[in-house]
């Protein structure tokens, strides 16, 4: 998964939008960062951009099918979100979950396997765009059902809330879900539960302005989606700046680890592409606004002006690193589509369990079962 260290002396960068909070104080109008931690988020949400615009490309091209989400113009909120946690901490999210694999862990050539439907593909070519994971890193993935992913992290965080010993902080579970799953039952149901049982979790709402086609402002009665929890503390970020992004959560995580229980974040953002790739996203907004958000708040090109500004790294320099990046990504989409299907036993494992399942390092490497029932289509109604 990704490190974002520190070698040389930080330097403290202004926060411009400042953070909107309820019933919690909020965090310093700034941020620290070093040389190296801001040259990696370039490199990282860099990276993130090309991937996705490969994905698109590649779905054009029918070698991807099925749903496609991507996730280019929120860069900062999965980079942001890295840097402010541990691998310690579970993370679950939606489906589209790209980034969020790239920052645990997973590489360019096992995301586009995946898509692919390839066996070096994130789950072996099972899951697609919408499932990815990782357990080395304690990513639990992207959940297609809308809203599902929230009440799962909020038993992930009922785990650690389980082993706490005494006083000492516990690690937290961050559960992402977008501003169209904010009015789900579930939502407010776990959000109930963990604020009785004082939970370690973080409730994450990645607001991109539009639940598919449907603005907030006709979906939601309540826009403020950090405030939600009513008696649950809450935090609004702004999500096009990474360094906004690390010190929000890194806020909310030093209030839930510590004994607390759960705190909403709103992390505000914008998806450059439509909701899905089916959606070509103009007709529900104009290409203006797009463009708009695109020369005046894009996440990347506000990490590259502040390396220039702070004399880290010259345009050149940057220019040189992106064409890199580029090139790695391509690479790694190569490596990918020379790949294959998986054999067909792939098709039973890791759901029945054999003998050896418990071993360290095992995978559920399933006996083939003697018999697969089948539905009897002549009892159907539907036949």
């Amino acid at each position: 998964a990704r490190s974002f260290s520190t070698e040389s002396e930080a330097v403290k960068f202004d926060i411009a939008v400042p953070f909107e909070t309820h019933l919690c104080d909020s965090p310093e109008l700034s941020s620290l960062a070093t040389k190296e931690e801001l040259l990696e988020y370039h490199k990282v949400m860099y990276g993130m951009r090309r991937m996705e615009i490969s994905c698109d490309q590649e779905y054009k091209a029918k070698n991807i099918r099925g749903f496609c989400h991507l996730y280019d113009g929120q860069e900062a909120v999965a980079v942001g979100t890295q840097a402010a946690l541990t691998n310690d901490d579970d993370w679950i999210t939606t489906y589209r979950c790209h980034g969020t694999a790239l920052v645990r862990g997973s590489t360019y050539q096992e995301i586009f396997e995946e898509q692919f439907g390839f066996e070096g593909g994130v789950v072996r070519g099972k899951g697609g765009s919408m499932h990815m994971y990782n357990k080395k890193t304690n990513f639990y993935g992207g959940a297609a059902i809308v809203g599902a992913q929230v009440p799962v992290g909020a038993g992930l965080g009922f785990f650690h809330k389980y082993k706490r010993k005494g006083e000492e902080k516990t690690p937290v579970s961050v559960a992402f879900y977008g501003d169209g799953s904010a009015n789900q039952g579930q939502c407010w149901e776990a959000a109930n539960m963990a604020a009785l049982w004082k939970i370690p979790v973080i409730f994450v709402c990645e607001n991109n302005m539009y639940g598919m086609g449907t603005s907030a402002e006709r979906s939601s009665a309540n826009t403020d989606y950090y405030k939600q929890g009513n008696f649950i503390p809450g935090i609004k970020i702004d999500g096009m700046d990474v360094l906004a992004v690390k010190e929000g959560m890194k806020f909310a995580k030093e209030y839930a680890s510590s004994g607390n229980g759960p705190i909403y974040a709103e992390i505000k953002t914008y998806r450059y592409h439509g909701h899905s790739m089916s959606d070509p996203g103009i007709t529900y907004r104009t290409r203006d606004e797009v463009s708009e958000v695109r020369q005046s708040r894009d996440p990347i090109e506000l990490v590259k002006r502040r390396l220039i500004e702070a004399g880290f790294a010259t345009e050149e320099e940057l220019k040189a690193t992106e064409k890199e990046i580029r090139g790695e990504v391509q690479k790694a989409l190569t490596a990918a589509k020379a790949s294959k299907v998986p054999e067909p036993e792939e098709l039973y494992s890791d759901i029945y369990a054999a003998e050896d399942a418990t071993q360290e390092g095992k995978r559920l490497a399933s006996d083939i079962p003697e018999e697969i029932r089948m539905p009897d289509r002549a009892k159907t109604v539907y036949h």
